[in-house]
């Protein structure tokens, strides 16, 4: 049977959210054995030996940036591994659905952002939609509640630096590989974690915690390989709201590792933000077919 390239398309993102949910997962399973910066040092050392050897395959020789990109850059690099730590120390202390549920407000954030500060067009129709899924990240985070805490407010805080990533990653040039920056990115957070852990300190690490943390790295590895795989077939449009099934492997994996369960207010909040999210990826789809077509 031959798979349609959108068929394709769906298939490695759910791959890739996959991935990425599974090495969520090991470095929560890892946390209360190994300090915080001592896991981002391991992952992020074995993350850009393989990521490095991935670019070496497709061709990449230079790590070269353009110098009217080096500013972008490395204000992209700096909110890349300040959400890697938000978003981190909230994985160690909530359940993975409820971080993974808020993580979803990110098209959301990212349109938004982009209108404000780059000047991007969005409509009323996006604009009531980006407001209604924030009112689902409220019900999920429960601000006033007990829920709520300097966790949830960790999880909220990298919603915003991601946000500020991308915002840094639409105003680099097209002259910047996009591998380069793969590379160095992963060495900027293996770097920023070895410089951390001295402050935080070294535990021994047994068979298990080793196995773990190798098995994030190649679990984040293989969820961006599946990602560049993605940009290659089928239409982003019909792809990119498959990329809320890593909600579904959240609640699967939290519910047989770790025995959580969101309640029903979390969920009915996750499922607000999950059908915004795919109406704004939808209307955007529609806004770009329209500019393409005059």
């Amino acid at each position: 049977m031959t798979l349609s390239p959108n068929l394709k398309g769906a298939l490695l993102m759910m791959g890739s959210m996959a991935a990425f949910t599974f090495n969520d997962t090991c470095v929560k399973l890892v946390s209360g054995d190994l300090p915080l910066f001592q896991i981002v040092f391991l992952r992020g050392i074995l993350t850009t030996l393989m990521i490095a050897a991935l670019a070496w395959a497709m061709g990449l020789r230079s790590l070269a940036i353009p110098r009217g990109d080096i500013a972008v850059v490395a204000g992209r690099t700096a909110a890349e591994i300040a959400s890697m730590c938000a978003f981190l120390y909230a994985l160690m202390h909530m359940p993975l659905a409820n971080v993974t549920s808020i993580l979803a407000a990110m098209p959301l954030t990212v349109t938004l952002a982009g209108a404000v500060f780059l000047g991007e067009p969005v409509g009323w129709k996006r604009l009531a939609a980006i407001l209604v899924g924030f009112a689902g990240v409220l019900m999920i985070v429960k601000p006033g509640a007990e829920g709520f805490n300097i966790h949830s407010l960790s999880a909220l805080l990298a919603v915003l630096l991601v946000t500020a990533r991308d915002l840094f990653t639409r105003r680099m040039s097209a002259q910047v590989p996009s591998m380069a920056i793969a590379v160095m990115t992963a060495l900027a957070v293996g770097v920023f974690g070895g410089v951390a852990m001295l402050w935080q300190g070294w535990q021994p690490a047994g068979p298990r915690e080793v196995g773990l943390i190798a098995g994030a790295a190649v679990f984040i590895v293989g969820g961006y390989v599946f990602s560049i795989m993605v940009m290659r077939v089928g239409e982003i449009g019909f792809v990119a709201p498959f990329r809320y099934t890593a909600l579904v492997w959240a609640l699967l994996l939290g519910w047989l590792v770790f025995g959580d369960w969101p309640s029903l207010l979390t969920l009915a909040g996750a499922s607000i933000v999950v059908m915004t999210g795919i109406f704004t990826l939808y209307r955007e789809r529609l806004t770009r077919r329209a500019v393409v077509q005059g």
